[in-house]
């Protein structure tokens, strides 16, 4: 069940981008599909009992390895600044459009 809810999170983000044409909501539905994919890496990743991987002296324990941790860590903040990046550009964007609408941007544009 909780694997069907992340992958609809994915495709609510995927058709998100493809079907609305407000670029803000663009943005916001790639920080879904973004937040959703995250979220299936978790899940995937996620298993009981492992401990972390710190010297306490007991040395046949499961340790967690750190390395998709930092990777995951990693995705979160490049999806961040990514974002924040987009929102800049639509910003610079409104100023000189009326509308964010992609289609008026579109049509207005003459090379």
């Amino acid at each position: 069940m909780l694997y069907a809810c992340v992958y609809a999170t994915i495709l609510l983000g995927f058709f998100g981008i493809l079907l609305k044409e407000n670029l803000v909501m663009k943005i916001i539905a790639m920080d879904v599909m973004s937040t959703g994919v995250i979220a299936l890496f978790v899940l995937v990743a996620a298993r009981g009992g492992n401990y972390t991987p710190i010297l306490n002296g007991a040395s046949s324990v499961a340790y967690a390895d750190p390395v998709p941790q930092a990777v995951i860590l990693t995705a979160i903040v490049i999806g961040f600044s990514i974002q924040a990046l987009m929102l800049v550009a639509v910003m610079k964007l409104a100023r000189d459009n009326p509308t964010l609408e992609t289609r008026a941007i579109e049509e207005e544009y003459r090379p």
